[in-house]
Parts: C-alpha cells; structure tokens; sequence
C-alpha cells in the first residue's frame, strides 16, 4: 500500500476530439476534488497533435519523409516535398488561427496564396460553378471569410494527416489512431506485437508529453479513459512509459471502450501496463481502489475491477457489489488544468450542422445516465451506460450549468446524453430561461412525438441550437423489428418541429439491419430524400448496421431471422459478432450508394433526382410515395 498522499492525475490519450476535450477527466476530475482528493488531469490528445504539427514537429517528419524511397512517396508525400518550406512557415500560424488567436489571417488564407495545397483540395473542385468561379461562393457567400479560411485551413491539416499516416505511422489519424488493434481483437497479440515494435516519431513525441505530464504533476495514481478503440494504443503506450519510468504510479484503465469490449478480460499481459481495469460508471469503483491503496479496503472488496493475481499471474474479477454513486451527487465536472485556449475549431464539411462536431469548444454535459427508453435491439441495453437510467432535477442541472460558465467562461453545451429525457429537458428549458443563463447547446434525442411545436420553441428559447437522433432504417417496418418506438411519419413531423423552431436536425441513419432487403434501402433514400427536401432534416450520415454481444440481435438472433457465426477464443477485447443473414444483399456496394447521396443531400445538391442514379448498379425503383412526407407534415396537429 502507498504511504504517498494520494495525488491523481487522469489522461485524455490519443486520438479523441481536436475542437474540446472528451469529458471523462472533466468528470472524474471533479468527483475527486468534491471527495477531497488532489486530482490534475491533462489532454494528451491535444498536446500530441499540438506537438507533431508545429514547425518543430514537420522537422521531424521532413526527416522521415527524406529517408524514404522515392517510389514510396504517396500524392501526400510529393505535395508535402515540393512545398516542404512552405509547410514549416505555415504551421504555426495556422495553429493560432485555428485556436482563436490570430483571426486576421483568414484574410491570406482565403486569397488561396498562403496555404501549400495538397491533394485534400481537390474536393474543391466539386463545388465549382460552370464559368469555374468561386468554389465556396455557394456556402459562405460574397462574406464568410472566417469560415472560408477556417475550412480551407482544415484541409490542409487534412493533408498533413495523410504525410503523417504515409510516411511516419500507417496507423496514424486524428480520430482512429490504430484502432484496428484494438477494436473486437480477441488476443492481446495485436497490441502486444505492436507495443514492443521500435517506438514511431509519433510514438516518441507521445512518451516526452507524458514523462513532462508525470513531472509536473507527480502522480500516484493515473487514470486513463479510453473512450474508443481508436484511443487504446496510446492509452497502453502512455502506461507503458509510466511503468518504465516509476513502476509504484498505479495505472487504472477504464472508460467506454473498456466498458463495452473487455467485460470478460482475461489476458494478464494487460496488466503488465494496468495495474487495475475498472467497468462501468467509474465513481463507486475508483473510490473503492482508492480506499485499498490507502489500506482502508481489502482486494477482495474492490467493485468492478479486473486484476492480476500475485501469486497465480491469473487475470480476476473483483465485484463487491455496492450501489453506484447516485448521478445528483457525481458532482461538477471541472476543466481546471485543460488548455481551453488552444483547442483547434475544424470545419471539415461544408454544412451547418455537421460543423458543430469539430467546430467551437463545447462543455459536454450529461442531463441523465443511461437511456430511458432501453428497447432498441441494435444497442448495448444490456450494459451500464444504457441500462441504467437515473436522473437529476432541473435545478441541479442549472446549477452545474451556471458553474460551468463561471469556469470556462464559455457558454457552449454539449448534452452528451445516449437520448435526453423529453421531460427533463422541458423542466431544464424552464429553468434556464427563469434564470436567464443565456447559454447555447446542443444534444441528442430520441424523435419522440412529446417533441410538439410548442417543446420546439420552449427548448429553442432556453438555447437549443440543434438536436441530432436516430431515424436508423427509415423503414416502418423495420422501425418495429428494431423497437425503435418511432415511425418515419412521426420522425418527419418532429423534425419539422424543431427546424421550424430555428433547430438544426441530424438524423443517424442505418443500412444493413438484418432481413433489410435492396428494396428497403432503396425506399429508406427516398424517405431521407423527401426529408431533406421538406426541410425536417440538415444533416444525416448513414453507418453499416453491426451486430454486438450486447445487444437483442446478439443475444436472441432468431428474433431477427439471422444466424450468429462463432466467435474464436476470446481473451481480450469482445463486441462485433459477424452474423448470416438470408437475404444475401450486398450491403457494402448499397452503402457507397447512400453515403454519396447523403454527403451530396447535405450540400443541397441531387435532391430532385431519382434515388436509383445514385447507385451504379440496377435498384429497383421505389414503392415510396413522392409526396409522402409531405402528405405526414400537412397532418401535424
């Protein structure tokens, strides 16, 4: 046991979002502090990317790149050889542009001289008019000069991701860094295998941010999150320059990877990095660790933690079972020691919904835990973060909210919720505007018909901005197989409601859902089609159905007329389960199809053609009415 005052410091690692900082160290910062622990918490996410794209950092990757074979060199490469000098005097300043910090070089960045331009601009080209005149003139007009450069800037951040990914580390991107090594592996062998290779440039810069990390902060004890199977290599690899540099910090691995992927972990060698992996909510389990450390609790009283014997080497599961701390009492998540100001603001697509994932630093806030519908047979409803549903009044809400504002000085919000309760959301739209607080956010729901024109306005007035929600098969009758609880009809008129009210929409749209046929996929562009064009929806992206352990699907399959393929031994990570479906389309080439129509539905471009030319193969036409959203809208009321 540490005889060391306990000092916690929690890690954001690579990759997670670039515009705010994922807020799992926000919360578990701030539960700490209000049970009077020193806690820090540091965003390596940022601070890696910060690092490899400043003119320092190109240095070290023109480097790399010279040591290359010619004949290896990608599109990328060669761009970023030939303008190699202007790169390194660009970087920087378009840092602090992105950041907010130099806003009067958008001025040089949208003359189209100052920025080296790789293969990422030619996605211009799309937006050309005929004369081959402005090619941003139709989003942003003859203003919009800060949003034009910003775009701009961020395809060239684009085109240093792809040098970074072609001649330094083929697993590198801003997002998915090596996620193939983690996501559904069933062996620790991938990582393992990749955790002993020679360290990547990326690599290095990674382990001097945390050596510098540990430093400042003196920690007993870090906290990593990993979110995604995209944040997991470098979550092992900080571990892994912690152990080796002061074996006695203790490592917690933990968060929504770990939560969904390694429930029934079983590989020691996890635990040659972790000292501990925690499940579920972290509260009740951190501070049942944080008793054991102090010698206040035995092991054999840990909640939700996989550990390594010491005697044996075996991996076990430690559950005494205790009530979670209760979501009115988790406290205020704090972003003290988070660099606020040196987030960067993307717009990597030209649509104003869409921009709001990558675009301004938002404080991420939950209004409930878990869903409180919990039906949806393609969701993990089995699991914690779904499964259990607790909420917090109106005024506690508020009060974090206020708090929040007071901290950041920022006045964006995320609602990070699985699906925000239609009733809390009215109760905390009421207050909000008897307090005045004057905030903007945004968050997810479900397309309840509780979302009347009159909810719309009620949430618009406290500072709705936008509401995205999932319409998935746009089928109804696949809507009733995956209990979704919602009709296309009923999402129509909802999304109206709200796009009426000033909301912008998004809508998470699914193909490949079990016994989906061609002529289902076919009729659900149509119904997306007719949305757009009625106005109920902005923004859409359409995602390959995946059939999880937790989920219905996964564990009553003849439920939904689909067989289960067997899974391999599994010691590691377990969530994808590959499954037969009878009706044998290929959902793969269908999928191209809808997401080339839905990226060019979004920019206002092919919404009066026919479904079918999206698709380079024979569809059938669709049974659909043309008129049929519009038919749903005049019924409102």
């Amino acid at each position: 046991m540490s005889s060391l005052p306990l000092r916690v410091l929690s890690v954001i690692p690579p990759m997670t979002q670039l515009n705010t900082p994922y807020p799992s160290t926000a919360y578990l910062t701030g539960f700490l502090r209000s049970r009077g622990v020193t806690s820090f918490q540091e965003d390596l996410a940022l601070a890696l990317v910060l690092r490899l794209l400043s003119a320092d950092g190109l240095r070290a990757v023109a480097e790399r790149v010279a040591a290359l074979p010619a004949n290896k060199h990608s599109p990328a490469v060669q761009a970023f050889v030939a303008q190699q000098a202007r790169y390194l005097a660009t970087i920087d300043p378009v840092i602090a542009f992105l950041q907010g910090r130099d806003s009067t070089l958008a001025h040089r960045i949208v003359g189209r001289h100052f920025l080296p331009e790789g293969p990422r601009f030619s996605s211009l080209d799309v937006y050309l008019d005929e004369e081959g005149g402005d090619p941003l003139g139709w989003a942003f007009g003859a203003l919009g000069l800060h949003d034009r450069a910003k775009h701009l800037a961020t395809l060239y951040l684009n085109d240093l991701a792809d040098v970074l990914r072609d001649a330094v580390d083929p697993r590198f991107e801003f997002v998915r860094y090596a996620e193939s090594l983690a996501g559904s592996q069933p062996t620790f062998d991938p990582l393992a295998q990749a955790l002993a290779a020679p360290p990547t440039l990326v690599d290095d810069m990674l382990l001097s941010l945390t050596e510098e990390a540990l430093a400042r902060h003196t920690p007993t004890m870090v906290l990593l999150s990993v979110p995604f199977p995209g944040a997991v290599y470098a979550a092992f690899r900080i571990a892994q320059t912690i152990k080796a540099r002061d074996p006695g910090i203790i490592t917690v691995l933990g968060g929504g990877f770990v939560n969904t992927e390694l429930r029934e972990l079983k590989d020691p060698r996890v635990f040659d990095y972790f000292d501990y992996v925690t499940l579920d909510a972290g509260e009740r389990p951190l501070l049942s660790l944080l008793e054991h450390v102090q010698g206040k609790r035995s092991r054999q009283r840990l909640v939700r933690t996989f550990l390594r014997e010491t005697d044996t080497g075996a991996v076990r599961y430690v559950n005494m079972v205790e009530p979670d701390i209760a979501f009115a009492e988790v406290g205020t998540p704090t972003w003290d020691g988070l660099p606020l100001d040196r987030y960067l603001s993307l717009l990597d697509m030209l649509n104003p919904m869409n921009r709001l994932w990558s675009d301004g630093r938002w404080n991420k806030l939950t209004v409930a835990h878990g869903c409180y519908w919990k039906k949806c047979s393609f969701c993990d409803v089995s699991l914690d973060y779904i499964g259990r549903y607790e909420g917090a009044s109106a005024e506690v809400l508020a009060d974090r909210i206020e708090a929040i504002v007071r901290e950041t000085g920022q006045t964006g919000f995320h609602f990070v919720d699985e699906a925000a309760p239609p009733k809390s959301l009215k109760a905390l739209a009421t207050e909000l505007i008897a307090r005045n607080t004057g905030i903007s956010w945004w968050g997810n729901i479900r397309f309840e018909k509780t979302f009347s024109p009159e909810l719309c306005e009620l949430l618009a007035d406290s500072g709705c901005i936008a509401v995205s929600g999932g319409l998935e098969v746009a089928s109804d009758r696949l809507l009733n197989l995956m209990k979704k609880g919602v009709s296309v009809d009923q999402v129509a008129r909802v999304t109206r409601a709200f796009t009426d009210a000033g909301i912008l929409v998004h809508a998470y749209l699914m193909y490949g859902f079990p016994t989906q046929t061609v002529q289902d996929t076919v009729d659900a562009l149509e119904y997306v089609r007719q949305l757009f064009d009625n106005g109920c929806i902005q923004s859409g992206f359409f995602h390959r159905f995946a059939c999880t352990v937790h989920s219905p699907v996964g564990q009553n399959p003849e439920e939904y007329g689909v067989t289960l393929k067997p899974l391999p031994p599994i010691t590691f990570a377990k969530n994808d389960i590959g499954f037969h479906d009878p009706t044998g389309v290929d959902h793969d080439a269908l999928g191209r199809a809808l997401k080339k129509a839905i990226y060019n539905y979004m920019h206002g471009i092919g919404l009066d053609e026919d479904v079918r030319s999206w698709f380079p193969f024979h569809v059938p036409k669709t049974t659909v009415s043309r008129h049929r959203i519009a038919r749903a809208l005049s019924q409102r009321g």
